[in-house]
């Protein structure tokens, strides 16, 4: 299992449905999406165990429509009980299977 921690903002997006995304840096997101060739599920998903501070879950990455990177959906109960909104730079450990 591959691990990569990183620091980035939590963003909102504009959109009525308000998810909250973290996106990973360039380098990141290309090192996973070379490592993860072929392995991709329907809608560019990957499965990754993810922590933010003390809160670890399974849950997916997406590669991003508007930027060319992965996105990191970070739900409501995480935001809440780690205290975190749009426009937090946040750390976040990603655990990825390949």
């Amino acid at each position: 299992m591959r691990r990569h921690t990183i620091t980035a903002e939590l963003r909102r997006t504009a959109d009525p449905a308000a998810w909250h995304f973290v996106t990973l840096p360039a380098d990141v997101a290309d090192e996973i999406h070379a490592r993860a060739a072929g392995a991709h599920a329907p809608f560019g998903r990957l499965a990754v165990r993810a922590t933010l501070g003390a809160t670890t879950w399974e849950t997916s990455i997406f590669r991003g429509t508007r930027r060319d990177s992965h996105v990191l959906p970070v739900k409501a109960a995480i935001r809440r009980r780690e205290r975190v909104g749009d426009g937090d730079r946040v750390r976040v450990t990603l655990e990825v299977a390949v």
